[in-house]
Order: C-alpha cells, then structure tokens, then sequence
C-alpha cells in the first residue's frame, strides 16, 4: 500500500469516526483499513487516534497530522488532474446490450466524440455480459443485478419486463385474464427463455409455465416484428418496445403479474483509479442516460 494511499485511510477514518465506517466507505476490508492505520502511527512514532465508548478521535497528534494530510492530497489530485484533463485522447472501450446499445448508447457515443475527437472509441454490442478485464472494456451498460461484487455499478434507472400482444391479434383470441390461459394463444418466444418457461409475479413466486411456442426467435426486433405482424404474444423488456406501446401498436397485457424491474446500471472496474477520459464519458453518460424516459418503465 502506497503512502499517499495511507494517508487517504486515515483520513476517511476520521470522517467516519470508526475504521469499520471507513473499510465500507473505500470498500476495502476492515483489516486492511487496521494495518494502514498501525504503518502509519509506527512511521509517525505516535499514536493518532484514539478508541472512545462510540467511536474514534484524533488525538493531538493525530489533528495535526490530518491537516498536512488534507493539504497533501488536495495538492497531489490537483496536480493529476492537470495532468490527466490534457489525456481525453486514447482508446475508451464500451458495451452494451444490443438494442439498447444501437438505440440510445450508439448516439451517445456518436456526440461524445465530436466532443472530444481525440478520443477512439471502440462501442461494442452484445447481449452477453463481456468481461470487463479480459475483453479490456472500460465502461459498461448493464441490464439487470449486478453478480460480481467487486465491479462498481452506478443505477441509472430501471426497465420491466412486459408481455404484450397487437390489437390485431387480441381481437382474434380469447380475452387473456391469468397467466394460466396462455395455453390456448399463440407464443413467440425467445430463445434464451430457460426451458420455454416464463415465470410471473414480483418476485417469480407466481405461476410458472412451461410453453409451447409457434415461433422462436434469437433476435429481439424480429420478435417485435412477429409479435406486430399479429403471429402471437411475446414477452419483450419494456425499452426494446416503448415506442410501440407508446402509439398503440402493442397492448401490455396483465401488468399485475409482472416481475420486479431489473435495475439499468453503468459498470466499471475501478471507480478510483478511473483514468480521465474514462471519467469524462462516466460523467456524460450517467447525466445523459438518467433523462431517458425509456429506463423508467
């Protein structure tokens, strides 16, 4: 652990009052927070802080060093960020989902780099979550809950997953009131639904069933096509068919017995060792991807 590192350890100990408080707040373990606390006080030759009923204090020692500590680091950061604000050039490597990302990422994209145009970017689109460090993509858009702890994730809205069917099609089938009556409609489903089952209620703790499709599709427009074309019900997340619930093309059926929506979030690596023009795109794409009503479903 390097020594400016340390001091920033210490410093958020005493912002939190506790190294417990600490260890949460830069996401490390509490036993690392503990040893960049000892190295320093041995270092130091003093102790600075001391263990009271409820929490941690400086002790003189420890205020005095906390002041240098707060100049030290405000003057390293200053001098990386005027470093860092002359590198918005380089390779940035993004992902997405494939139609969220040719919707409303691609145009992101797109305007980003007219502002920065020393900067390549490299968008890849894939409904496969890619590895971050072994594809060497620094920034990613992801649908759903986040399995891998140590990534950082910030949530920038949520879609629901819809089933839905034309007018056309309704017109010319059973009235649809329960789950269970999907028996006697026409399903167009997707081939990545795990053993032709759809699970319905908030937490899948509804009726499960094992379908029986007319048509499977590996490709999403083609099964909004289908679904449009009046060829059956399909079951789609509620961006990839916001516009055409929007005019009416597409009806939502039985909204009561959808699951929990699965939350949109931008994911990196490292949130701290964030290179500049990787902060920049971050910034700008957080900003811009909250405004979209698409993600708010």
């Amino acid at each position: 652990m390097d020594r400016l590192d340390e001091l920033a350890i210490f410093l958020e100990v005493l912002n939190q009052g506790s190294l417990a408080g600490a260890a949460r707040r830069l996401r490390r373990s509490a036993p690392a927070v503990t040893r960049a606390i000892a190295s320093l006080e041995q270092r130091f030759g003093a102790r600075l802080v001391e263990r009271t009923t409820r929490s941690l204090a400086p002790t003189e020692a420890g205020v005095r060093l906390a002041e240098q500590a707060a100049n030290i680091l405000k003057s390293y950061n200053e001098a990386v960020q005027d470093t860092a604000e002359t590198q918005l050039k380089g390779l940035l490597r993004v992902t997405a989902p494939v139609l969220f990302g040719r919707r409303h990422i691609a145009p992101l994209v797109m305007e980003f780099q007219s502002l920065h145009p020393e900067i390549q970017i490299e968008l890849l689109l894939s409904d496969r979550n890619l590895d971050l460090i072994e594809q060497g993509i620094d920034v990613a858009v992801r649908i759903g809950h986040l399995e891998d702890s140590s990534k950082v994730a910030r949530r920038l809205g949520q879609v629901s997953l819809v089933m839905i069917a034309s007018p056309q099609y309704l017109a010319a089938y059973p009235d649809l009131r329960h789950p269970s009556e999907l028996a006697k409609h026409q399903i167009v489903l997707s081939s990545s639904d795990t053993f032709n089952e759809w699970r319905f209620g908030a937490h899948e703790e509804g009726p499960r069933l094992r379908l029986s499709p007319h048509l499977v599709f590996n490709d999403v427009e083609t099964r909004v096509l289908a679904v449009k074309s009046a060829k059956g019900i399909g079951r789609f997340l509620s961006y990839q068919v916001a516009d055409e619930l929007a005019d009416g093309t597409l009806v939502r059926l039985l909204p009561e017995f959808e699951p929990l929506p699965l939350p949109v979030q931008l994911v990196v690596q490292n949130i701290q060792l964030m290179p500049f023009k990787v902060r920049t795109f971050w910034d700008f794409i957080r900003t811009r991807l909250h405004d979209l009503p698409q993600i708010h479903a």
